[in-house]
């Protein structure tokens, strides 16, 4: 077995402008038009399941994990996923991945939804939610919204409107 040459954190207030140039980097301008960043947007992600990926000190990639709700569920929305380019197709991406939905099962939480391609995260998990089951608030590839069930039957009987979780007040 090989060692991953990645150390993967908890993501730090101090991340967050070098984390903010790997969005723009990846996703480009039209990042903040996209259904899920509207969802993301004035909610902040879970500090606790948000990670970097470290090779040595350089941050290389991030994910995060925000609140939702799904039908008046409480869930997750992983995302954005982004690795530097030069450091692409290395497993970073994986590792992020992979450990972000351990610590959130680990957490207790059910279910994590995303916008993304099946062939990628199906092996964590992730799969198609049957057309119309789930609505998000704007346009989406009914065919890229994705789902893992992180609990024993979190999935059953999961429909209705993707919405903002706000923090509390």
């Amino acid at each position: 077995m090989q060692l991953s040459p990645f150390t993967v954190v908890a993501e730090r207030d101090e991340d967050k402008p070098i984390i903010e140039d790997l969005h723009e980097a990846a996703f480009g301008p039209g990042q903040y038009a996209r259904t899920a960043f509207r969802l993301r947007e004035g909610v902040p992600h879970d500090p606790e399941l948000s990670l970097v990926a470290l090779a040595g000190n350089e941050l290389i990639g991030s994910v995060r994990l925000t609140p939702i709700f799904i039908g008046g569920r409480p869930a997750l929305l992983l995302g954005p996923l982004a690795v530097w380019p030069q450091h692409a197709g290395r497993g970073a991406g994986k590792l992020l991945v992979r450990t972000s939905l351990e610590l959130a099962r680990r957490a207790g939480h059910g279910v994590v939804i995303l916008v993304g391609d099946e062939p990628y995260y199906g092996p964590f998990g992730f799969v198609r939610l049957r057309p119309g089951s789930v609505q998000l608030p704007g346009p989406v590839d009914p065919y890229r919204l994705l789902a893992a069930e992180l609990q024993p039957g979190a999935l059953v009987g999961l429909s209705g409107m993707v919405t903002k979780a706000f923090p509390a007040a």
